[in-house]
Order: C-alpha cells, then sequence, then structure tokens
C-alpha cells in the first residue's frame, strides 16, 4: 500500500507539472512556483496558490473511480467537465534500443559483446534517467553517480536548450526495459524524443534507436483516447460490435464458445481498452511507423544518422562491418578496430575492471567513457549477496576477480558453458487487461525488473561459489586466480541473458523461473485468480512428489543451451533464441488448455559445433522423430525439469554402467517394443539401485495413463490435433548426464 501512495504520488506530481507548465516552451507561471508546488506534493505542504486548482485537477482524475464508467460520451463531458475543459496538452513520450541483437552479437568476442551491452546499459538505466535529473536505485550503480549526472545534464543543455529545465524525475514512467516511457511539457514532446535517438547514435554510433512523443488531453490519462469525432462511446460500440474493423480494435464479438458476447461482456471489452493504455498502444503503434522509416511532422525519418567513410579497398575491422581506423597493437589479439568496434572494447574493459587502456588513449578519440559511467552487474550481484547473507551461502573472498573469457568460465564447467535465455510469459495480455493507470504502469515495470534481476542473483548465488581458475594474460603469463564463475550478458525488463558453467545450467535456470514467480507472489499483486487455476495437475509429466502449483499470474520461460567453451558466442544465442520460443510456445499452450501458468524450459546439450546445422525445430522433427514416436521429451515445466535432474542423480548413484546409456538410446530408434524389452533387459541386471530407478523414474514418469502397466522408458502424450504419441526422456538424460553434478559451497579449483 505505501508503495502505491509513493507512486499516485509521484504521478500527481508529473501531471501537475505539465498542466503548470503549459503548452509553451516558456513556464507560464514562474520557475519557482512549479517547484514549490514540487517540494509541497512531496512533503504533503502548502500549494502555490497559482496552480492549487490544477493540482485540484490531477487529483479530481486520479480519484475518479472505474466501477462508474459513463455510459455516454454526453455523460463524460458533463461528469468531469472540469477535466473536459482543461485544455492544456500533456506530453507523452516512448522510445529505446531497436534491433539491440544486431548490435551486441554483431562481433564474435566476448569483450566486445560483453562492451556493447554495458553501452546500452548505460544509456537505458544511467543517461536517459539523467535527462530527468533522476537515477534508478533499483539499477546497478557506477561509481561517482553525481558526477554522471551532472555531465550528461549539461550534454543534454547543450544540445536541447531549456529542455532539461522542463524535466523533472517525477516525470518517468519507467526505462528499465530498454525502452523510456515518460511525460513532458507538451512543447517538448519532439525535443525529448530526439535528445533519446541522438544520445543512443552519439554514444554507440551505429546502435539503432527509436523515439515517438504525443500529446494528450488529462482526461485521456485516465479515458485514453478521446479525439474521435463521432464521438463514439459504449453506446455506440454495442451498436456496432459486429464490424470488422471495431473487432479488429476492440475484440471478437464472440466468447470462446462461438456465442455473441453479452452486453455486459461487450461493456467490460470496451472499458478493458479505453485507459492509459490506449495511450500507449497509440505511441507504440507511431513507434512501429518512425521505427520502418517513416516521417512524422517535421521529424525526418533518422534525425541524427551516422556517418561512415566507404571505400571497396579499405581493410575492415573485426566485425566485418565497418572499414578500420587503426589497429590495437597494445592487445593481445592486435585486432583492427573501427570506432564504434573501439568504444565496444573500452566498455568492456571497463566493466571488467580491466586497466589496460593505453590503447585507446593513444588513437586520442574525443569520446570517452570513463569508468564512473559503466554499470556493473558483478559489483550489483556482489551487494545482493552482502544484503542476502542470511539466505544464501554465496562466499566471496577478498580481491574475487570477474570472469574475462568464456576459457576461465568453462574451466568451472569441464570445457562447457551454459547459456541461459530467459524471457517472461503472460506479460502484453497482463498489461492489456490489468494496468490502466500510469502509476500501475511504473509499479508493474519495477515489480518486473526486481523480480528479473534478483531471481538471477539469487540462482547464480545458490548454485555458483568463486572458483579458482588459469588465466592467461595477453603477453603469456600464467597465473591462478580467484573469479566470479558466471557472465552477466544483460538484465533487462523481463529479459535475463547470463553465462554459467555447463553443470550448473539446469539448476540455476529452474531457480531462476521458481525465484522469479515466487518475488511477484510476494508483492500480492499477481495471484492467479482462483477460477484460474489448474484443477487437475496430470499434465505434469513428471508425478513424484507434490507438484507446487503456481502461484504467479506471471511466469518466465528459459531456454539452455549447453555448449563446449569455443562455440561462437553469435551462434549460441541464435541457439538459445530458439530454445526460449520453444519453452514459451510449451507455456502458451499450457495455459490454454490447462490453465498452467508456470514457467517452462527448453534445453539442448551441443558438445560438438557440428551437431546441429538446421534449427532446433526441424533438427528435432528430422532427425528426433520416427513416426508416432518423439526420442525427446523437451520442453519441460519447471516441476519436470526438477524430476529430469533427480533422475540423472539416481542413475549415478546407481552406477547405471554408461555405456549402457548411450547403447539403449540408440536401440530407442529401432521401435516402441524394442526400447521397452532393452530397458527392461538393462535394468534388471542392475546390482544396486534398482528400487531407485523404478521410484523416480518408471513410476514418476512412465505410468500409462489408461492402466497399471508400465511404459518405460516411454511416455504417452497428445499433439495439437489429440493424436498419440510416445515420446522419452531418456535422451535428454543422456544429454545432460554430465552436466548434473553435486553442489558445492567452498571455492573450488576447476579443472585445467
Amino acid at each position: 500500500m505505501t508503495e502505491q501512495i509513493n507512486h499516485t504520488k509521484k504521478i500527481t506530481i508529473a501531471l501537475a507539472w505539465c498542466l503548470a507548465w503549459g503548452d509553451r516552451r516558456e513556464s507560464q507561471f514562474d520557475l519557482a512556483v512549479l517547484k514549490n508546488m514540487r517540494q509541497a506534493l512531496t512533503d504533503g505542504g502548502q500549494i502555490p496558490e497559482e496552480v492549487r486548482s490544477l493540482v485540484d485537477q490531477v487529483k479530481q482524475l486520479q480519484n475518479i473511480d472505474l466501477n462508474k464508467f459513463p455510459d455516454t460520451f454526453q455523460e463524460l463531458q458533463n461528469k468531469y467537465a472540469d477535466l473536459w475543459n482543461q485544455r492544456t496538452k500533456i506530453g507523452l513520450v516512448y522510445g529505446g534500443a531497436t534491433k539491440i541483437k544486431q548490435y551486441v552479437f554483431e562481433a564474435a568476442k566476448l569483450s566486445d559483446i560483453r562492451g556493447a551491452s554495458a553501452l546500452l546499459d548505460r544509456i537505458n538505466l544511467v543517461d536517459i534517467p539523467a535527462f530527468f535529473g533522476h537515477y534508478d536505485e533499483s539499477a546497478p550503480k557506477p561509481k561517482s553517480a553525481e558526477d554522471c549526472l551532472k555531465k550528461i545534464r549539461e550534454w543534454l543543455e547543450r544540445s536541447f536548450p531549456k529542455l532539461g529545465d522542463a524535466l523533472i524525475p517525477e516525470l518517468l514512467i519507467y526505462s528499465t526495459g530498454g525502452n523510456v516511457l515518460a511525460f513532458c511539457p507538451a512543447a517538448f514532446v519532439d525535443d525529448l524524443a530526439n535528445a533519446i535517438e541522438r544520445r543512443y547514435t552519439e554514444e554507440t554510433l551505429t546502435a539503432n534507436s527509436c523515439a515517438v512523443g504525443q500529446t494528450f488531453n488529462l482526461l485521456e490519462v485516465r479515458f485514453g483516447l478521446l479525439n474521435n469525432a463521432e464521438n463514439f462511446w459504449i453506446d455506440s460500440y454495442l451498436k456496432n460490435h459486429q464490424n470488422p474493423l471495431v473487432e479488429s480494435y476492440f475484440g471478437g464479438s464472440k466468447d470462446a464458445n462461438k456465442k455473441t458476447k453479452s452486453s455486459q461482456q461487450l461493456r467490460d471489452a470496451f472499458i478493458e481498452r479505453k485507459n492509459f493504455n490506449e495511450l500507449v498502444t497509440s505511441l507504440a503503434i507511431a513507434f512501429n511507423k518512425r521505427r520502418s522509416g517513416n516521417t512524422t511532422g517535421d521529424r525526418p525519418s533518422r534525425a541524427y544518422p551516422p556517418i561512415f567513410e566507404t571505400h571497396p579497398y579499405l581493410v575492415r575491422d573485426e566485425s566485418d562491418r565497418r572499414p578500420a581506423i587503426f589497429q590495437a597493437t597494445e592487445l593481445g589479439d592486435q585486432p583492427y578496430m573501427s570506432e564504434s568496434l573501439a568504444r565496444k572494447r573500452l566498455a568492456g574493459q571497463i566493466a571488467k575492471r580491466d586497466g589496460n587502456l593505453q590503447w585507446y588513449d593513444r588513437i586520442g578519440f574525443d569520446w570517452k567513457s570513463k569508468e564512473s559511467s559503466i554499470p556493473n552487474w558483478i559489483q550489483d550481484f556482489s551487494r545482493f549477496v552482502e544484503k542476502k547473507h542470511s539466505e544464501i551461502s554465496y562466499l566471496i573472498p577478498p580481491k574475487t576477480d570477474e570472469a574475462l573469457s568464456l576459457r576461465e568460465i568453462g574451466q568451472a564447467g569441464k570445457g562447457f558453458v551454459g547459456y541461459i535465455y530467459a524471457d517472461g510469459n503472460n506479460m502484453g495480455g497482463y498489461i492489456q487487461k490489468n494496468i490502466q493507470t500510469p502509476e500501475q504502469y511504473r509499479q508493474f515495470s519495477e515489480d518486473i525488473f526486481e523480480a528479473t534481476k534478483d531471481s538471477a542473483y539469487y540462482a547464480l548465488a545458490q548454485h555458483l561459489q568463486p572458483t579458482y581458475v588459469h588465466r592467461e594474460s595477453e603477453a603469456g603469463k600464467q597465473s591462478t586466480v580467484l573469479i566470479h564463475p558466471f557472465e552477466i550478458i544483460a538484465i533487462g525488463g523481463d529479459d535475463v541473458l547470463i553465462i554459467v558453467p555447463a553443470d550448473k545450467a539446469l539448476a540455476i535456470a529452474q531457480t531462476i523461473g521458481e525465484k522469479f514467480e515466487e518475488i511477484l507472489k510476494s508483492k500480492g499483486r499477481y495471484d492467479i485468480p482462483s477460477t484460474k487455476k489448474p484443477i487437475d495437475y496430470s499434465f505434469q509429466r513428471y508425478q513424484n512428489g507434490s507438484i507446487k502449483p503456481s502461484e504467479s499470474f506471471l511466469s518466465t520461460s528459459l531456454g539452455v543451451l549447453i555448449t563446449a567453451e569455443n562455440t561462437p558466442i553469435y551462434y549460441a544465442e541464435k541457439l538459445v533464441g530458439q530454445l526460449l520460443k520453444s519453452a514459451k510456445k510449451k507455456a502458451k499452450a499450457l495455459k490454454t488448455k490447462h490453465g498452467y501458468h508456470g514457467g517452462t524450459i527448453d534445453f539442448l546439450s551441443m558438445k560438438s559445433v557440428t551437431m546441429l546445422s538446421s534449427n532446433v525445430e526441424s533438427f528435432r522433427k528430422e532427425g528426433l522423430s520416427k513416426g508416432n514416436l518423439r526420442f525427446f521429451a523437451a520442453p519441460y515445466t519447471l516441476h519436470e525439469i526438477g524430476g529430469l535432474i533427480e533422475v540423472v542423480k539416481v542413475l549415478k548413484s546407481a552406477n547405471f554402467p554408461r555405456s549402457q546409456l548411450y547403447q539403449l538410446r540408440s536401440l530407442l530408434e529401432n521401435g516402441k517394443q524394442t526400447g521397452m524389452i532393452n530397458y527392461r533387459y538393462f535394468r534388471v541386471r542392475l546390482k544396486d539401485g534398482q528400487s531407485e530407478i523404478r521410484t523416480h523414474f518408471e513410476d514418476a514418469w512412465c505410468k500409462p495413463k489408461t492402466n497399471n502397466g508400465n511404459l518405460a522408458p516411454w511416455m504417452t502424450g497428445t499433439d495439437e490435433q489429440d493424436k498419440i504419441f510416445y515420446e522419452t526422456i531418456w535422451r535428454d538424460l543422456v544429454d545432460i548426464y554430465d552436466f548434473v553434478d553435486v553442489e558445492t559451497n567452498v571455492p573450488q579449483e576447476a579443472n585445467s
């Protein structure tokens, strides 16, 4: 409740500030009056008389009961006459980086990818909030934050005079997910949009960005767009709800049973659409138009395009994208670099506290990104561990360094690493149905960013410990160092991309999914309505032990790729992205069919780069399927992935011969009956662990749905057309067998 009051107060200040400023570039009141108003609203003091009526209008707007929605446009005008007659517009700006993966992963080396991500993080979490004189307390803090804010505000004043005076921290709704949404005085809408685009271009040179802004009346903040000539409202909608154009905007006029919706259902659909979310949707449409190259008003399609020299005979940089302008001979690989690539490499070194920056100083570029302005995820993780020390046992000895390469992370994972890519489920649908006010947008953004970041940190701290690895310097000198054995590529909004030792990847992914839901559940705002909870959990294929029900309406799906440390990062990123899409598809299907709101995980273990030449879906369909047999069972729910890991531990404890594991995997392709007979043969020959395997594998996974027999190693499933097929977890067990290990809680000596 306290958080909600705080968000309401901030939006009150934001809207009152815009109204008090007015429609012109110069404030209609003395700036001191606006500042006094802001201070009074913050502290609960006396509002200056000049702006008291404006503040009262904002509070009237915020106190509107949406359960008493006006039935006609005339009723809306009469009921809220003061708000309707308020003609001062309020600006709203939406923007951010686009084609992010293209920018981040165009380089092949981890240091350059790390730097590209760090630059975008700095713009999202430091630079743009600094436009408003604000620093996001939930973001990783750079050193000398106040100095950063001062320099960025100076840049803003040089580039867009007077814009800085019109912006205050309360105007910013969110900026943590790679996009920014903010109010501003109406006259500065284009300036703020241009400032966002210009900042991305000036700092990165090559990252794409887009920002758009529109102005709205005060009443539209609560009731959505009101500028239609026909005064289209509920009464008009009920008469025209079957019109195809109306259906495309407000949703179909028939329910799931193909019956025409009742008047109340249609009314609810209209109300669900007509709120602040409609303004954001309008901006999103304008954003996509501008992103596609369309001009709007006086703004050119690309206000600040980067300009690079082109020539057919110039040496290209390492990314093979742009002409190289120098060779960094001070670095071990002596790379050829363009200025764009040099900035990425520099930011990557600063993020990892690498002091070897002489190569950049020698070139004499006028662009500098000092250490103080680069957010550091590892330092933020360390602060999290210190704060949560009573809940987790991650020990950070003095002089614990950060991993500088995939090879160092791979040393902690038997030469293999795990890529984990997480993304939220049900986010768009939840926003459309439940987020109706600016206050709720601000709260939702903070909740999701906190759940995403803290769940990732918690999972890393629970399953990993600082590890000793062998490091080779660029001069060829060998040393043993203690490192955090992971790399955080990006955390933003509801997305996470991290690299961890392979033998911990699945456990970390499972914990991220579970902790994400747990954190949101604790907020008390995302509970699943009892009518939408699944009654029958038979869709869970792992039936051993109690099945924990989903408690949060929102969850996350994850893709996990286990691969060799020398696998090209751009290739690994594409594969793990495909696995994430597969996991999200599974989550959507389970939600539609069974009401499951929890997370899902899809994974692939790839021990050589040449194993997979096509996409994951085609590989499974063509290489791992035969008739009605599927030799894999991925994707899994979070509950099922825990069961899969448990079976691997049981097989290891039973000393199940590895040769027989592989032999049985091969024999599965000979047919259902052959697979069952050979599994029985191998299992009964075991000296130890037969009962454990029967309990954790046969009884938990392979029970038939219609009788008391035994299908091991097969399970029965139904496809989208309700046709029966048989699948098995055996191949998945074999794939992860080497990458499921016992947890350790002390610093470890990695394998050479």
